[in-house]
């Protein structure tokens, strides 16, 4: 029977199937999708019953296997192995262990099998960052050809691949589907809302800066605000605890990396224009040529990864970091600081990472009692070299992804599982557990829309045709393990003040070619890996049109405010 993915209908795949061989996982399916999903799905019960039939007949010669996945810990993630990996694991007869590791722990476990070839986990939630190095490395399978081929037979003609919404992060330049989405989230502006509609602080902050205190939409604006609340008075509000106008994070510790390669230098304006991210040369400051190859990370070779945008950047990172965030925060990681704005004492963040929203809405000191909360998300301000055009921030997408050394029956066994937790059946219930949108049927849901208020606008920003300005690290990286470490460990020095943000810059940047060259040298990723540009001095390519760009006279722009209300309305 050959079912097109794009064509089957809910009705016509029950039909196919409830002739199809009885099952005894069917009474486990039916329990799980009355006791855990309910109405909470974007399919109706007759069409779940169709697809966990399908799910049963397809796992049927792997029943009995133990099957391993892992996937770094977040909200969605715990809820895929306390919840979903149990369930399968009933439905199917598969005995699936689903492990929960730091994000570095598991690129460290994706590049040990990559240079083994030992089979450490039969399948990876690995982000869609890494998309770059699984194009050239050529180690895990495309999806595209093992859904054609090899997997057809474990393929859900369900799965509805036009559904997802980042599939354009997974896709590499030769048009094949490296990884599926699992779980997505986004960088965006958080900020007290009850505290920027304050008639008091409004009208202070209006007498002092001469302009409405709203949301920023430039990093000048940010600097005022951030100022203006960083140890303010709000005893008014019957608030009594210290103030801070910023938070951010500085520890030298690989978390510190995510801070700038996740979009921090293009929200500085440091690459070129260009979705999903800029080109020739994107928000890591990596050119690339006409054939997808990296050139150059270094403005002598036309990168812009030193350049004086991505020191504007460090800079005020720093500035910023020192002046307006509480004084522990300069010590603190990213899984560290994090809850921080949920503690009550924080005016605002630059960017937030979506997935600790989850954990805010349970944070009395942000939430009223009614359920709303006391802040909202909105786009994140942009710096001075940014210019229509160019990404506004981050999106992590973090994907399934299967790798050539592990063997074609755990492959398939561990595919049906990572469509399992992503399919229709369970992604709305999966969703409002973590917060994590990764399929159109699902932020469309009614259960959102009541949902929404309660949320600070990420059900908006999520259903607004904004969110394509957000978007993971792209195809220029060729080799994110290898490149990622060296960020964390040069920018430290800048944020300790070991080495000028001038400094640390000139020795990333030298770094990650250092790299590429013996990557081009090795000739491992054939000729779609490096291919590096002659050295011809900054100053040839500041003359060029695009990244890297020139020093402006006045790195402060005019600053620029927006109402919150009116911002959301343009959304819809």
């Amino acid at each position: 029977m050959n079912l097109n993915l794009k064509s089957t209908t809910a009705l016509g795949l029950a039909l196919s199937l409830l002739t199809g061989p009885a099952f005894a996982g069917m009474e486990e399916a039916q329990e799980f999708l009355d006791a855990e999903i309910g109405d909470m799905s974007a399919l109706d019960r007759a069409a779940q019953e169709a697809e966990m039939q399908w799910f049963i007949d397809a796992a049927q010669p792997f029943a009995g296997m133990d099957i391993r996945v892992v996937s770094e810990t977040i909200t969605t993630h715990e809820y895929e192995a306390k919840v979903l990996a149990p369930a399968f694991s009933a439905i199917t007869g598969i005995n699936l262990t689903h492990d929960l590791i730091g994000e570095g722990d598991v690129v460290e476990k994706l590049q040990t099998q990559m240079q083994s070839g030992q089979n450490i986990y039969d399948a990876y939630v690995n982000d869609s960052d890494l998309i770059g190095t699984h194009w050239r490395y050529q180690q895990v399978r495309n999806l595209t050809d093992w859904m054609e081929g090899e997997g057809a037979d474990v393929t859900n003609p369900g799965l509805d691949l036009d559904d997802f919404i980042g599939t354009q992060f997974t896709t590499a330049p030769d048009g094949k589907l490296y990884q599926l989405p699992d779980q997505q989230f986004a960088n965006l502006y958080w900020f007290r809302y009850d505290w920027f509609n304050d008639e008091k602080n409004k009208a202070d902050f209006k007498a002092e800066y001469g302009y409405d205190l709203g949301v920023p939409v430039n990093w000048s604006a940010y600097e005022d605000i951030a100022e203006f609340f960083t140890g303010r008075d709000l005893s008014h509000m019957g608030i009594d605890d210290e103030i801070f106008g910023n938070m951010d994070y500085g520890k030298k510790d690989p978390s510190l990396g995510w801070r700038y390669t996740d979009a921090w230098m293009s929200m500085a304006g440091m690459g070129d224009k260009g979705e999903p991210n800029g080109l020739p040369v994107d928000e890591w400051g990596i050119r690339v040529n006409d054939d997808s190859q990296p050139v150059g990370a270094c403005m002598a070779r036309g990168g812009a990864a030193n350049s004086p945008a991505a020191v504007y950047a460090v800079e005020k990172a720093v500035d910023w970091l020192q002046n307006y965030s509480p004084p522990s925060a300069m010590g603190m990681t990213f899984s560290e600081a994090g809850p921080v704005p949920g503690q009550g004492n924080i005016a605002q963040q630059m960017f937030l990472y979506t997935t600790f929203v989850a954990p805010l809405v349970d944070s009395p000191a942000v939430m009223n009692e009614d359920g709303t909360p006391k802040w909202r998300l909105a786009p994140s301000p942009h710096g001075a070299y940014w210019e229509d055009g160019m990404k506004v921030g981050y999106q992590d997408v973090g994907s399934w992804t299967l790798m050539k050394s592990t063997p074609t029956d755990r492959a398939k066994a561990a595919w049906l599982y990572a469509q399992f937790v992503t399919s229709k059946i369970v992604d709305v219930k999966k969703a409002h557990t973590g917060l994590t949108f990764i399929r159109e049927s699902t932020i469309n849901h009614d259960s959102f829309s009541e949902r929404a208020p309660k949320l600070g606008g990420l059900v908006e920003f999520y259903r607004s045709p904004a969110r394509t300005q957000w978007s993971p690290t792209g195809t220029n990286v060729p080799d994110y393990p290898k490149l990622a470490q060296l960020w964390w460990q040069n920018i430290g020095d800048a944020m300790s003040g070991a080495k000028t943000a001038q400094e640390s810059l000139d020795s990333l940047c030298g770094d990650m070619e250092s790299v590429m060259e013996r990557l081009e040298r090795a000739g491992i990723q054939g000729d779609i890996g490096p291919a590096m540009n002659d050295e011809q001095g900054a100053e040839h390519w500041l003359s060029q049109p695009g990244s890297p760009k020139p020093k402006l006279d006045n790195e402060d722009e005019e600053p620029i405010t927006v109402s919150y209300d009116e911002l959301v309305a343009s959304w819809q």
